[in-house]
């Protein structure tokens, strides 16, 4: 490095130049070419004989690297703390001196290479693998559309279809597409390999795989295998990978898009002379050939399951505040709804008068709301605000539980209800609070006092549980907790210490005391 910046030096480069090619501060600029060669070599020296502070533990981190050489320098850090309790130094240290040891000691980090076998075709008709894909693409507005795709592959022949929509999949899109791609090939597989897609599966569950509400339906219909593919292992379903990324990149990339139907329509024409109509560079074969005779050993779907088209869903994304934002305006949903950035949720209008929006996997209801004719506002429900995990008869007994006299207890609290039953959860929190926070015979006295007086408020009853507080009999001894610690102001006027006089001093003021009194007497008596 010295000699590069001096020989950029020499070039005539300004230091912030130089900094900037090397990728090094100005300061060490500036530092390199005002040091003559000599004092570089007196540097390096210097700097190979300095220790360092990680050397103490030399052996062991040489030992660790030479039994695991994928070992990172935050796991041989923490190993060092887990032994030696306090280190004097940080990871960043750590990192430099485990990277000094692999050059010095030539130990490599190893690296795992994932083994692979070619897996032998399913029988004719027997599997099929499904896949999901997205893009964005120039539109005929001169904007730009994100496009989303669906495609099956038989694993077998490679025959393919694919269905394009210009928003993200339903649980609803993805029964409907399925049985396009089925009547496409005029039967349906033996089994389909998926990955974990959230409108197909809910959870994995250690291998009892838990599906969608509507997935799940569609399955009880249809009766083909599922096998999904485990999670971040998108090589367990080569074929399908390599025809998403082969429809996205050879057809769709670069094509202008004027609308939905010209879209789709052109994808299959494509399929028919690429995808389909070109020999496969596996299997050798032209798919559309082999297909001739796979799909003789597709089993047979009978009847086509009919969908509603009276109303049109979409979906849209859950905002962090539990909001969903639709043409312009921002639609409240319960409290909880939102679980993470890829929360969605399904929108149905009706005849743009009525906004319904339900929950994508259950179809259960969330809200609905009248559409107003102007932008920019923020409809919502009061409910939607509340934890509703409870439920108020569970309050009720709760709180009644808290009170010595239930039978009072219960006649008060049906009371709050019948006078505020709007703000019961509110009134029930105020007097759980009051009540655990005093003795039972304040609370019984309260209690008392608000029913003879017919005060049914969790106002009024926290406030006569302050008043008979205040007036309760107080204990004379005090415990020992009660001593109250000296603050530091008192602390400090302790250590002050008087001055402590010499006894010289004193002995001098005697002596002028006596002088002045011998001065007196004898001047009296000239007098």
């Amino acid at each position: 490095m010295y000699i590069e910046i001096q020989h950029l030096k020499k070039k005539g480069f300004s230091n912030s130049k130089i900094s900037k090619m090397l990728n090094i501060s100005r300061p060490t600029v500036i530092k390199y070419i005002n040091m003559s060669p000599d004092e570089f070599n007196i540097e390096m020296e210097s700097r190979n004989q300095r220790s360092k502070k990680p050397d103490i533990y030399h052996n062991d981190i040489l030992a660790w690297l030479k039994e695991y050489p994928e070992m990172t320098a935050a796991q041989i850090y923490d190993w060092l703390e887990e032994k030696y309790k306090e280190l004097k130094f940080n990871e960043s240290t750590t990192r430099n001196y485990v990277r000094w040891i692999r050059k010095e000691y030539d130990i490599p980090k190893g690296i795992e290479t994932r083994q692979y076998g070619a897996p032998d075709d399913p029988p004719l008709g027997k599997q099929a693998q499904v896949d999901f894909g997205e893009i964005k693409v120039p539109s005929s507005t001169g904007n730009s559309i994100k496009l989303f795709v669906m495609c099956f592959v038989l694993s077998n022949s490679r025959y393919k279809y694919c269905e394009w929509q210009d928003r993200p999949f339903t649980s609803e899109d993805i029964i409907k597409i399925h049985e396009n791609a089925f009547d496409f090939y005029g039967g349906m597989p033996q089994e389909i390999v998926y990955d974990q897609d959230h409108l197909i599966l809910t959870s994995e569950n250690h291998g009892d795989l838990v599906y969608t509400h509507a997935f799940a339906n569609y399955l009880k219909n249809r009766k083909f295998k599922v096998y999904m593919c485990r999670k971040a292992d998108p090589e367990s379903k080569g074929r399908i990978e390599n025809v998403v990324g082969y429809v996205k990149n050879n057809f769709a990339i670069h094509r202008k898009f004027y609308n939905l139907d010209r879209w789709n329509e052109d994808c299959s024409k494509w399929l028919n002379r690429r995808g389909n109509g070109k020999i496969h560079s596996t299997i050798r074969k032209i798919p559309a050939e082999v297909f001739i005779e796979e799909q003789k050993h597709l089993q047979p779907v009978l009847k086509k399951i009919k969908f509603n088209s009276l109303s049109l869903s979409l979906t849209y994304q859950v905002r962090k505040d539990n909001t969903v934002p639709i043409s312009g305006n921002r639609y409240s949903v319960p409290r909880g709804t939102y679980k993470g950035p890829n929360t969605y949720v399904k929108v149905s209008k009706i005849e743009n008068r009525l906004l319904i929006i339900t929950d994508i996997n259950s179809d259960k209801e969330l809200a609905r709301y009248d559409i107003p004719s102007s932008k920019g506002n923020l409809l919502g429900n009061n409910n939607h605000k509340r934890d509703n995990s409870i439920k108020i008869s569970a309050l009720l007994s709760s709180t009644i539980e808290l009170f010595i006299d239930k039978e009072k207890a219960a006649s008060f609290i049906e009371k709050i209800y019948k006078e505020k039953p709007r703000y019961i959860r509110d009134q029930l929190s105020q007097v759980n609070s009051a009540v655990k926070d005093s003795t039972p015979e304040v609370i019984d006295k309260a209690l008392n006092f608000c029913i003879r007086n017919h005060l049914y408020s969790s106002v009024d009853f926290k406030d006569a549980v302050c008043h008979y507080a205040k007036n309760a009999p107080q204990e004379n001894v005090k415990c020992i907790d009660d001593i109250i610690p000296l603050s530091a102001e008192s602390l400090e006027k302790i250590k002050i210490k008087p001055e402590v006089r010499n006894v010289s001093d004193y002995a001098m003021i005697l002596t002028q005391s006596i002088n002045q009194h011998e001065y007196t007497e004898e001047h009296q008596c000239q007098l």
